[in-house]
């Protein structure tokens, strides 16, 4: 930052420098430096020093903060703060502290009369973050932290952190979204498997063994769903905690693909749905099995389910970045509709759904964590014919001792 500067960003946070010193000879006889440690006169009410900030101009931080001196009056309030609570930072410099941020808790009590910085116990040392409330009833965080001199000195500046609840209320409306999903989809199969259980243990005898059969099938199937759905949650905690394990193994994508085909013919759908088209010279991949099938498994079924037409897919070598890695690309396609392209932004977000068709709207989240798990890409465009085109790159993933 310019010192002397009539930029008001600048005017807000920080204030001229002292002079340096005049050089000069030996102290005159009768005077003698100050001890080390010694205190200096505490300034006035003014704004804070660039020396407290080391350079960094406050208006580049992306939280609120506001500092009030040792009289408790605001020597900053940053741009961030300016945004947050609708004041304008030179309306609020000089301001007593609890005049420029007239905070209250959610009991409509005035904070700064309960919290008393400057008073109480010496041994305090700031305020951890909590809800608070602006006037107008808006939601803000709060942190504060007490800077004293020593442990136990007055308080000489009171460092307040703001930051908007926007952030905090999308993941909770996220995590409210994601319990309200699992319950629905967890409903109607537990719901089939009491019934169908609770009617075979009571009227056993009532039943043949046609019946019966087809009643434990249906159970068998929708405890399966329920599997699934225990599974997508569990691999959905590791991904956003970053947790997701990969256990590398040679994988043959194109034996993987032939029995996720499979499955769909032998699940009714005609064999000439599907086309698959293997270049020659795939580089070895090293992969989590599992992962894979979860990927192709994925895929393939919203092909299916959301597309119409010939389901394709691709596979082929490539390189990775400027290095020239070498990776594998699978690219699966289909002949239905297609994505909007407002919507392509979305794909890869929890809960989206490209149709009315069912699904719990995870599947795709799901797939670009495991993607990114193995350091591959994964992206959505619209296919020659104008289906949906999903393609991904795998790194082949040779372990070190192979190559």
């Amino acid at each position: 930052m310019t010192v002397g500067t009539d930029s008001p960003a600048q005017a807000r946070s920080s204030t001229p420098r002292a002079p340096e010193p005049p050089e000069t000879g030996p102290e005159p006889q009768g005077t003698s430096p100050a001890p080390p440690g010694a205190a200096a006169e505490p300034p006035g009410p003014g704004p804070v020093s660039t020396d407290v900030f080391a350079g960094i101009d406050p208006d580049d931080l992306p939280d609120g903060l506001v500092i009030a001196d040792e009289t408790g009056r605001v020597v900053c309030f940053n741009a961030a703060a300016g945004r947050i609570t609708a004041v304008p930072g030179d309306r609020a410099l000089g301001l007593p502290l609890e005049e420029a941020l007239p905070l209250e808790d959610l009991k409509g009590r005035r904070w700064w009369a309960l919290t008393d910085p400057y008073g109480g116990l010496s041994t305090r040392r700031g305020q951890p973050e909590r809800n608070l409330l602006l006037p107008g009833g808006r939601e803000v965080l709060v942190s504060a932290r007490y800077v004293r001199e020593h442990p136990t000195g007055p308080v000489r500046r009171v460092v307040v952190s703001l930051r908007g609840t926007e952030a905090r209320r999308r993941t909770e409306r996220s995590h409210a979204e994601l319990i309200a999903t699992v319950a629905h989809e967890l409903r109607s199969p537990l719901t089939s498997v009491k019934g169908f259980t609770a009617t075979l243990l009571d009227k056993w005898e009532r039943f043949n063994d046609e019946q019966k059969r087809l009643m434990l099938e249906t159970v068998d199937a929708d405890a399966g769903r329920i599997k699934r759905l225990i599974a997508e949650l569990l691999d959905i905690s590791r991904i956003d905690s970053g947790r997701l394990e990969v256990r590398r193994q040679p994988v043959d994508i194109a034996a993987a693909i032939g029995r996720h085909i499979q499955v769909h013919t032998t699940g009714g759908q005609s064999p000439d749905r599907f086309f698959v088209r293997i270049r020659p010279q795939l580089p070895a991949l090293w992969a989590d099995p599992d992962k894979i099938d979860q990927i192709l498994g994925n895929l393939l079924e919203n092909a299916v389910r959301h597309g119409d037409g010939t389901v394709t897919i691709e596979v082929a070598p490539t390189t990775l970045g400027d290095d020239g890695e070498e990776g594998t690309e699978v690219t699966v396609r289909d002949e239905g509709p297609g994505i909007p392209e407002a919507s392509m932004s979305r794909v890869f977000t929890r809960f989206w759904r490209g149709s009315k068709r069912g699904g719990t709207g995870l599947g795709l989240y799901i797939v670009k964590g495991v993607v990114e798990a193995h350091g591959g890409t994964i992206t959505v465009g619209r296919a020659p014919r104008g289906g949906a085109e999903f393609r991904f790159i795998l790194p082949v993933g040779t372990p070190a001792h192979l190559l």
